[in-house]
């Protein structure tokens, strides 16, 4: 069984990417890295996938969609970070009402960072196609006043990462990746 965690490149020519979707493809990482610095080992495979051509159709999301879609009972819940890293405000989640309020009780876990809200739906272009077919999907909500001053523009690079506010976000990526892939049960769908 599998819980995904995932962010995409998609770096343009005009800048480096680093916030879309640098970030969430960082905080994917830093979430796995986290859970294994500190020895936990979780019932479920945590999975991480750094999808590419997203910008150009969503070749790379489709291809390992078509390759895995068999095991597609396996996939407890895909999820995808791709609004910047900034100042995190919960989690855009998608599935059953019964698996809502498991998703629900785990963000009370992060209420000493203050994020605890769950929105409706999750987004995410590269985990669509395993939404579609019932597989629960969330996706990072931040503060996105700021996303597009930077996206698609000279003006991303790693200048806009604030190392705070990435690591309040790992910390979501983490806490709620982590509880999934340990609890007995799977999310219900």
């Amino acid at each position: 069984q599998v819980v995904l965690v995932s962010g995409h490149l998609d770096s343009w020519d005009v800048g480096q990417g680093a916030m879309d979707d640098g970030g969430g493809a960082f905080i994917s990482w830093e979430a796995l890295s986290l859970i294994k610095d500190l020895g936990l080992r979780p019932k479920r495979t945590l999975r991480l996938v750094l999808w590419t051509g997203e910008e150009q159709g969503g070749v790379g999301a489709k291809q390992y969609y078509q390759l895995h879609k068999e095991n597609i009972s396996n996939f407890d819940i895909v999820m995808e970070s791709d609004e910047g890293t900034f100042q995190p405000s919960g989690l855009g989640f998608s599935g059953s009402a019964e698996a809502l309020d498991v998703v629900k009780e785990i963000m009370t876990l992060l209420q000493p960072i203050n994020v605890t809200d769950v929105f409706d739906p999750a987004d995410g272009t590269d985990i669509a196609y395993w939404m579609r077919d019932g597989v629960p999907g969330a996706s990072l909500h931040n503060d996105i006043n700021k996303y597009f001053w930077f996206h698609h523009s000279q003006g991303d690079t790693m200048t806009v990462q604030d190392p705070n506010q990435m690591n309040l976000c790992a910390a979501v990526w983490t806490v709620v990746s982590y509880v999934i892939a340990d609890m007995e049960d799977m999310l219900p769908r």
